[in-house]
């Protein structure tokens, strides 16, 4: 009998970004994969991009459903995609679902409540609920997740603070740590050739510093106070990435004399790397985040807000960290690294190789097996 596998995530960048590894995998173990995500507002990359990604999915012979799984709580949104995932677990007979993000989780675990011979995995890429998060996040956010954990077959967590937590507290079947999504440091070894095809394009000289983020134009990335902290110094302040913040960024910009350049989405974020001479990663929140390992990899150092997921990754070696919400602290990460990072990329390059695709993909080729 053919088997038969579910990725559901938020939004097509998601499946994009993170989850065509897992799809290949299921492939491997004899499972036909379908994909339900949002493909018309697709998340972090092109309407572009989302066509190309249905058309390589298609050349997979893995099917998708285009359905608004909505990244807010909207109660009327819930209960359409509700509606529609439910119908779609009836219909199909899946034997395995496998969702990511925090209210298609909630969705899918709910349709899925029930079904005999189904499996759920869920990833959680970051818990809204952290140390030091809003009242909130822990009011809402934290007796949901509590809940549907005890209609999941294996909770995946991807930071230790997230494991720890949902390992004492949670009541899923099987808990389970993973260093994240992996990266390819062989896919971000650092090149010449890249660095300056990229620099030449940006007009800049070999000479100049520039300090590098990719990562959506929200708020949660803060990049705001990123510019706010390096008024008056001599760099330039790259941003791969798009969103809803990109005038406001650059209003802000022009107000602090800060040199900055949005360079929207791209496909060629490794040449970024390459260009680069500091990484920043200002998030307010995090899972574990992907560029951060890219730019491990790339052998940058690397200068990270103090929080949950960044702090698995980061040390004193690695770079500098700060409270995302100081611009003094910034500012003064900013430049000691610009004054003394001489082998701090080197030490971030050795220490992700424990966080390398080879080593995710043997521990998620496991986790569906032993479902």
């Amino acid at each position: 009998m053919e088997k038969k596998a579910l990725q559901l995530a938020s939004v097509a960048s998601m499946i994009d970004q993170f989850n065509i590894p897992n799809i290949k995998i299921l492939q491997s173990l004899g499972y036909k994969v379908d994909v339900v995500a949002d493909f018309t507002h697709p998340g972090t990359i092109t309407k572009e991009r989302a066509e190309d990604l249905k058309n390589r999915l298609a050349d997979m012979n893995v099917r998708v459903f285009d359905i608004a799984i909505p990244r807010s709580l909207n109660p009327r949104s819930i209960s359409t995609a509700y509606k529609q995932v439910k119908e779609l677990l009836d219909r199909e007979n899946y034997n395995l679902l496998h969702c990511h993000s925090p209210i298609g989780g909630v969705i899918a675990r709910q349709a899925a409540r029930g079904k005999e011979g189904l499996k759920v995995i869920y990833t959680a890429h970051g818990f809204h609920f952290y140390d030091g998060a809003p009242l909130k996040n822990w009011l809402i956010f934290y007796p949901i997740e509590k809940h549907f954990s005890r209609y999941t077959d294996v909770l995946i967590t991807i930071n230790k603070e997230d494991y720890k937590r949902a390992k004492e507290k949670f009541k899923a079947k099987k808990t389970v740590y993973i260093p994240g999504v992996g990266v390819d440091t062989e896919k971000f070894v650092p090149c010449g050739s890249a660095r300056e095809k990229i620099r030449a394009e940006l007009g800049l000289k070999e000479d100049e510093i520039i300090l590098l983020s990719v990562g959506e134009l929200n708020d949660n990335k803060n990049h705001i106070s990123v510019i706010k902290a390096i008024a008056g110094l001599n760099l330039v302040y790259v941003i791969v990435g798009k969103g809803e913040k990109k005038e406001e960024l650059e209003k802000a910009a022009k107000e602090c004399g800060v040199n900055l350049r949005l360079t929207g989405f791209r496909t060629d974020v490794a040449d970024f790397y390459a260009a680069a001479d500091i990484y920043i990663l200002p998030s307010i929140r995090e899972g574990l985040n992907v560029s951060l390992m890219e730019a491990m990899a790339s052998s940058l150092p690397c200068l990270v807000g103090k929080i949950r997921g960044n702090v698995d990754l980061i040390d004193e070696h690695g770079g500098y960290l700060f409270r995302p919400e100081s611009e003094s602290e910034i500012r003064t990460a900013v430049e000691n690294c610009v004054a003394n990072r001489t082998g701090m990329g080197e030490y971030n390059l050795h220490k992700i190789r424990t966080f390398d695709i080879n080593t995710v993909e043997n521990l998620i080729t496991k986790i569906y097996e032993w479902v």
